[in-house]
């Protein structure tokens, strides 16, 4: 939801398509001479032109095998891939033309013009705009582009890069929450906005409010939301993930802050892996170290927001940004959800979930939707 380099000897192959039949590892070896067992991924996206950031998956539940892939192509000339779950590029669906797409997220069943919509946004940094496409024909609905953080005028406040979509389970109202690239440390780092039909079929933009603290350290990209349980995580980097309600309406009280001390350097891509009653795994980046790091969702039965590490996993991506995670099933490939994330070589990775689970962590049956 995301760019600094590995410290490691890297001994990597990068995975293109193989069999989905057994999970499948690398090693690489590190300064001390240790073997390290790394995943791989089962699919290999086709390259971008010029860099990939962050992904997003569109779930098609009337055919979850034909669900889509989206992942930013991040360039002054950038463009918005479209992948199907093989990482085959669907070139009719890609959109060209972006200035320096970061982040994109995807909701379900925005109100317009009578029809409830699947879209996916994307940040625009370069001209400060959220660019919004319906799913999963990619038509543009945003009628030109919606700017955010109007009025700012520090330096790279107005630079948007993360974006994390959050569907309102009471009434189904649509928010995006934006970051950038510089901000106010003293808690009006994220802007959000509500997003409706414009009145005549584009969306239009609302904002409700200013929220998040920022340590001053580095920059805040990555931002998810876990629509079920309405709690918005987002990276401050080197620092740690902060943890606030989703929903406008109930404050702007910090609720947590994740520790990544040990990280190697920057804490980066956030995803979630929901489980049935709230439970289920938050994914954290450590992007120089190339690992994920994997946390508790419900926190512990004494302090709900106190997430507790449960396992780190070592992966075949280098330097990955921005990723996500699906705890659905997507046919005979994924039969348990997926895991996507960028990877240096212009290439977003595709895991199936119990690969990254192992014998460590659950796998849970389908859910009514997915939580981002």
């Amino acid at each position: 939801m995301k760019e600094i380099k590995s410290l490691t000897l890297l001994l990597v192959v990068t995975a293109m398509a193989c069999s989905p039949e057994k999970p499948q590892e690398e090693k690489e070896l590190s300064a001390d001479s240790s073997e390290i067992v790394r995943i791989k991924p089962i699919y290999t996206t086709d390259t971008v032109r010029y860099d990939t950031d962050d992904p997003a998956v569109w779930i098609n539940y009337q055919e979850p095998s034909k669900s889509l892939i989206i992942g930013t192509d991040k360039d002054e000339d950038g463009s918005l891939y479209v992948f199907d779950l093989k990482g085959n590029e669907i070139k009719e669906k890609t959109i060209k033309g972006l200035k320096r797409p970061n982040n994109v997220d995807v909701e379900y069943g925005l109100a317009l013009k009578g029809d409830l919509v699947d879209i996916a946004v994307v940040a625009e940094r370069m001209t400060g705009m959220l660019r919004v496409y319906s799913l999963p024909d990619m038509t543009v609905i945003d009628n030109g582009g919606i700017p955010v953080f109007e009025g700012e005028t520090g330096p790279e406040y107005r630079d948007l890069m993360g974006i994390a979509m959050y569907r309102r389970p009471s009434d189904g109202a649509i928010f995006a929450i934006a970051g950038r690239k510089n901000g106010p440390t003293e808690g009006s780092y994220l802007w959000q906005y509500l997003l409706e039909d414009d009145g005549s079929g584009f969306v239009k933009a609302s904002l409700v409010r200013k929220f998040g603290s920022f340590s001053g350290k580095k920059e805040i990209e990555a931002i998810a939301v876990d629509d079920e349980l309405g709690y918005v995580y987002y990276s401050d980097e080197q620092f740690g993930v902060r943890k606030y309600y989703a929903n406008p309406e109930k404050g702007d009280e910090e609720l947590a802050l994740i520790d990544t001390k040990h990280y190697l350097e920057d804490n980066e891509g956030i995803s979630i892996y929901a489980g049935k009653d709230g439970t289920g795994y938050i994914l954290i980046s450590d992007q120089s170290a190339n690992k994920f790091w994997i946390y508790t969702r419900e926190g512990t039965p004494e302090n709900p927001q106190d997430h507790q590490v449960v396992k780190v996993v070592d992966v075949s991506t280098i330097s990955s940004d921005g990723s996500e995670t699906v705890n659905y099933p997507l046919g005979e490939d994924f039969p348990n959800g997926l895991f996507v994330a960028m990877s240096e070589g212009r290439t977003f990775q595709i895991y199936r979930w119990e690969d990254i689970a192992g014998s460590d962590l659950t796998i849970t049956p389908p859910q009514a939707l997915q939580t981002k």
